[in-house]
């Protein structure tokens, strides 16, 4: 490729100093600006660390003199136009890249790459290039073009493979490259090409901790009862497959096994290593194992203040180790290849295919007794404790691939980067269910969440918007976890329709099954006469054949299996609960429970649960001898609640994966110039004033009604009077601008010159000195009043929020929220799921609202100086809709990416939420 120079400072790139990331083997590298400091880094690059075949590839051909021009150019003064990027490894330059704008074509950038000869072939080339495509896109930049040697071809993969599109031009042995980052249509590819390449990455470092070959505990005492030997012991008596060391300078054997003065003098190199060390230890201890070669560490510790966990994370990204914790309970993998029981819980858990992750011990532990007592086996458990490293996203793309799991269980109380943990969730969600204990609801419950996790407190709207557009089944405690996971894990899914039959030897428990499905949203659908007349016919005499269905107390296993039988074939209904009492007739209804629940296949096409209300435990199995199983609820609610939660995921699952919501028309260039130069005159930012607003809204398409912003009473009388010809009523409306405050008055509606004359004078006589005129628009006709909000929050980005406006709204609104960008999907199923629905139901174009709210989300993605904007109120009439009184706040802001390929980093003890 050609060679050029490039040099920025770390605010030009627009990313943050030190980004870590993962490459394709599991290591790790910090990317990080290309400065004058660098220089012998750069020169070592160049001309030590590359062979002289790779330079030819690097240069076009050969010069003796390009390793130092290179240095000089890349870490010389710095230049707008250009951009210089570099990969370390433990402080070393192993690969750089860099773009410069070229002369007249600001909107093209030359593009260079160079890798070291012992890091080729890791993926260094992609993630740098992909970091720099996060930096063009920020900088105007709309394609990057490159010259390689034809016979070059890492550099044509990485093209090819990047997920951009690439155009090429062959030319006397060389190839000119031209990739478009401006094409909206590719982007979803190039999206799903980096996270195939961050999943390959999360993986291959994910195995020592996971599937590691050998283990070492640090910390292992010779006191019994002690943290470090009590998971020492567990690791040995669970049948660890691998090589088990024992690390204390104090003792030569430990729980029977050998043990060593420290990591460096053990026989091998561990792949694992267990940390139970004082907090004040852990950081040496880290850097111990980074040195000898340790690719991951589980800290069991707990306790470190801000300079100890500081520097524990240093040296696990420095020495490419991945981290578990710290406080965390610890690990199990129950593969039979491996069984790794390296926790400090109960008994190792019963193998199976549930991935279960939780961030609280306590949580992990009462758990899995809860699965075990149930019979649902574990794939792998992993307590997460403070989270500084691995993540749920993480657990969840193991999972993805690991050939064992079929369900995920999760306990958060945080969140690293929701948008890309959304983005994985919602793949996953596909594969197979995905649930979690909403934890932290209340107001108590976040500020407890925020001080356990040093994590931000989440709204609870916020959290929702996340679940639902992930797909993840939310569920309010650990019992309803085990509970809905006891009927996902073994009966089929219901229809999208939530139609149930209720069959009951009891009426009574029957009727109160029927309130429970009602209240959980499911429907009891009266069943068709025909089938009505066959359910007599199967039944003893005086059985009700309604829905609920009433076998009465004579009804034996037969008459149960036909009654069923003819429910699931009938299609009117999509799952089916049947409620057994003792009774005097049938002391004991599970004598045959399978025979009359299962058909001869030991199962059935609808998903069935079964009510026990005289059982002594919430849930357990009734199982057959050929494996079938079949949830029994203690309580009809339980029963009700897994069954709505299925439905969800039936309806989940019958809809296919909705594209980004696209807006036709819209400009954002534009509106970033306009943002620009507002932050040029406030550097501080503040809120737009009228004709900025109006601006910036017509960059997303959005309706509003014609406006003048004046401060002159004369001219304010003269545009109320032409304004009158458009208004409802012949009025128009007059509302003061302060400059500096949020616009929102809702103005004064005049009919006549005189009106508007004596409206502008008490509004500017009101306002006193902070007056600054005021805004005349058309009085808009009656509607349904909404309010369509953008928030910043500080974990989950910009949110869309749609309520209900006007004193309604105050009292009764309870709003839904998005994360953005929207789906295709998302704008009508907030619609659908705000407390507006009834109002809007026969909207003749309900779209123009849609387009309101992605509109409202293509800003809030594009602007991430944006942090807060209401549109409101937006009237929605018959004629359409119009988005009036907006008002927008825009602060300085770096934009942050979600998607760029980086380790997360989360915040230390004592370090701001």
């Amino acid at each position: 490729m050609t060679e050029r120079s490039a040099m920025t400072t770390p605010a030009r790139t627009g990313l943050p100093p030190g980004a870590e990331a993962l490459l394709a083997d599991g290591s790790t590298v910090s990317i990080r600006p290309v400065v004058p400091a660098d220089r012998p880094q750069v020169l070592a690059l160049h001309a030590e660390r590359m062979s002289e075949a790779s330079r030819r590839l690097r240069f076009l051909g050969t010069s003796r003199r390009a390793p130092e021009l290179t240095a000089d150019r890349l870490c010389g003064p710095p230049r707008p136009e250009r951009c210089a990027l570099g990969a370390w490894a433990a402080g070393v330059l192993v690969g750089e890249a860099d773009f410069e704008a070229a002369a007249g074509r600001p909107d093209t950038a030359e593009l260079a790459l160079a890798v070291a000869d012992a890091w080729q072939h890791r993926g260094v080339g992609s993630l740098l290039v992909e970091h720099l495509v996060h930096a063009a896109r920020e900088r105007g930049v709309t394609a990057f073009e490159a010259d390689a040697l034809a016979g070059n071809g890492a550099v044509h993969r990485l093209f090819s493979d990047l997920g951009l599109p690439v155009h090429r031009r062959y030319a006397q042995g060389e190839v000119r490259i031209r990739v478009p980052l401006d094409e909206p249509d590719p982007d979803e590819r190039y999206l799903r090409a980096v996270e195939q390449r961050g999943r390959t990455a999360d993986l291959a470092s994910l195995a020592a901790l996971l599937r590691p070959r050998s283990v070492a505990v640090l910390g292992a005492s010779r006191r019994t009862g002690s943290v470090g030997q009590s998971v020492l012991r567990k690791i040995r008596d669970g049948g660890f497959r691998g090589e088990l060391w024992a690390v204390n300078p104090h003792a030569d054997r430990i729980a029977g096994l050998p043990a060593y003065p420290s990591v460096e003098a053990l026989p091998r190199i561990p792949e694992l290593a267990v940390l139970a060390v004082p907090a004040a230890a852990v950081p040496d201890a880290a850097e111990e194992c980074g040195r000898a070669g340790v690719r991951a560490l589980a800290v069991l510790t707990s306790g470190l203040d801000a300079g100890q966990a500081g520097r524990l994370l240093r040296g696990c990204r420095e020495h490419s180790m991945r981290l578990l914790g710290p406080n965390s309970l610890g690990l199990a993998q129950t593969d039979p290849l491996v069984r790794l029981d390296a926790e400090f819980g109960g008994a190792f858990p019963l193998p199976g295919t549930a991935g279960v992750a939780v961030q609280s011990g306590g949580v992990g532990i009462a758990l899995l007794e809860r699965l075990a007592w149930l019979g649902i086996g574990v794939s792998t458990f992993v307590s997460l404790g403070d989270k500084y490293d691995v993540s749920a996203d993480d657990l969840l793309q193991w999972w993805e691939g690991d050939g064992r799991t079929d369900l995920a269980l999760l306990h958060l109380e945080s969140f690293g980067s929701p948008r890309a943990f959304a983005r994985t969730a919602r793949r996953v969600t596909r594969r197979f269910p995905v649930l979690t204990v909403d934890a932290g609801r209340s107001p108590a419950g976040r500020r407890g969440a925020a001080a356990h996790t040093a994590a931000a407190a989440v709204p609870v709207s916020t959290r929702t918007a996340l679940f639902e557009q992930a797909g993840i089944t939310a569920t309010r405690s650990v019992a309803e976890l085990v509970e809905t996971a006891a009927l996902l894990h073994a009966q089929p899914l219901p229809g999208a329709r939530g139609a149930v039959a209720v069959v009951s030897n009891a009426a009574g428990i029957g009727v109160l099954t029927a309130d429970a499905c009602a209240d959980a949203g499911l429907s009891l659908p009266a069943l068709p006469g025909g089938l009505t007349a066959r359910l007599r016919r199967v039944l003893p005499d005086g059985a009700g054949t309604g829905n609920p269905v009433d076998t009465t107390p004579a009804a034996g296993p037969d008459e149960l299996r036909h009654c069923l039988d003819l429910l699931e074939r009938s299609g009117a209904v999509d799952a089916l609960v049947v409620c057994l009492v003792p009774t005097a007739l049938t002391p004991d209804p599970e004598r045959e429970p399978l025979r009359a629940l299962l058909d001869g296949r030991g199962r059935r096409r609808l998903p069935i649960a079964v009510v026990r209300i005289d059982q002594q435990v919430p849930v357990r199995y009734l199982t057959a001898g050929d494996g079938g199983r079949v949830p029994c609820y203690a309580d009809p609610g339980s029963a009700a609640s897994a069954l709505a939660r299925a439905r969800e995921r039936a309806r989940l699952l019958a809809r296919p994966p909705a594209p980004e919501a696209l807006l036709r028309g819209c400009d954002p260039a534009a509106a970033r110039r306009l943002v620009d130069g507002f932050l040029a005159e406030r550097p501080d930012g503040g809120w737009l004033d009228p004709a900025r607003t109006a601006d910036l809204l017509e960059c997303y398409r959005l309706p509003q009604p014609p406006a003048v912003w004046t401060s002159e009473e004369h001219t304010a009388v003269l545009a109320a009077r032409s304004l009158r010809r458009l208004g409802h009523g012949g009025r128009a409306v007059l509302a003061a601008h302060r400059p500096g405050e949020p616009a929102g008055d809702p103005g004064r509606a005049v009919a006549t010159d005189h009106e508007a004359r004596d409206a502008f004078r008490e509004l500017t006589a009101t306002a006193g000195a902070r007056a600054a005129g005021a805004v005349v628009r058309p009085a808009v006709g009656p509607g349904v009043d909404l309010h369509v909000d953008v928030r910043q929050d500080g974990v989950f980005g910009p949110l869309v929020v749609l309520g209900l406006g006007g004193p309604a709204g105050e009292l009764l609104d309870e709003p839904v929220a998005r994360l953005a960008p929207l789906t295709r999907d998302d704008p009508p199923a907030m619609v659908a799921d705000s407390p507006a629905a009834p109002l809007l139901a026969d909207l003749p174009d309900p779209t123009a609202l849609h387009r309101v709210l992605v509109g409202a989300s293509r800003m809030a993605t594009d602007l991430p100086q944006l942090t807060e904007a209401r549109l409101g109120p937006v009237v929605v009439r018959p004629e359409g809709v119009l988005c009036t009184g907006s008002r927008i706040r825009v602060e300085p802001r770096r934009p942050f990416d979600p998607y760029l390929r980086r380790l997360r980093r989360r915040p230390l003890p004592g370090e701001g939420r």
